[in-house]
């Protein structure tokens, strides 16, 4: 507060006069909001699909594969032209069980001579369950573990002595006898449901590495009218 006697210096804001307009910018400064147009969302396209691209093929190396099911070897759990899908994860936390349905890779499979193009687009087609390569990856339901004693005896399956249920057998049985045959350390017994139509553990294949293996066939996703969770059973 100045002084007695003091006057303001400056000037005096009378409370009654009316508020002075705010100031308009200069003309072309203002700026504008932008403007979405009907082609907006198609520049944006690209981006958004190799985004895409690239998260599938993520998802693919780590996580989850779709497979393509080319053979009747599965019958009746799968059928010729079914899509599974298959974690490939969960192999990393434990080991494959009795019962499950596993993917595979041909352990006397020979790489085709690709050049690298074609080789990437053959990965990327069969990793999304376009393609499948019937010498090279095969699905089949694990009946042995390491250090069992499998055995096939009047279209029965017994493991380490004890008949194994399997309710999920085509009709058509394999009465052809089998071993006794001890599993390997390390590698595990497949056969597929089909029994009479499967090239399996028993002939050509043999019992498969542990590090051969892909993954857990876990749902079948297409067609829509097939689509069914793949239960395990022991």
């Amino acid at each position: 507060m100045p002084p007695p006697g003091e006057r303001r210096s400056g000037p005096t804001l009378d409370p009654a006069a009316p508020a002075a307009p705010l100031a308009e910018p200069p003309d072309g400064t203002e700026e504008d909001e932008p403007h979405h147009g009907p082609f907006h969302f198609l520049r944006e396209l690209p981006g958004l699909i190799l985004v895409a691209f690239l998260l599938a093929l993520l998802i693919k190396s780590f996580l989850v594969q779709a497979f393509f099911i080319p053979s009747q070897s599965m019958e009746n759990t799968l059928q010729v032209g079914d899509r599974v899908l298959v974690n490939k994860v969960v192999y990393r936390f434990r080991q494959p069980r009795r019962g499950e349905v596993i993917v595979f890779e041909n352990p006397h499979a020979v790489e085709p001579d690709r050049g690298p193009v074609a080789a990437f687009l053959n990965w990327v087609t069969e990793g999304l369950g376009f393609s499948s390569n019937p010498e090279k990856d095969f699905i089949k339901r694990v009946v042995g573990l390491p250090g069992d004693v499998v055995e096939m005896s009047g279209g029965r399956t017994f493991v380490n002595g004890k008949a194994v249920e399997e309710p999920y057998l085509h009709p058509q049985k394999d009465l052809g006898d089998y071993g006794p045959y001890r599993v390997p350390r390390g590698r595990f017994f497949v056969m597929g449901d089909n029994r009479a139509n499967s090239q399996d553990s028993r002939y050509g294949l043999g019992a498969i590495p542990e590090g051969r293996i892909v993954g857990k066939a876990f749902v079948v996703l297409w067609p829509p009218k097939r689509f069914e969770w793949l239960a395990s059973t022991a």
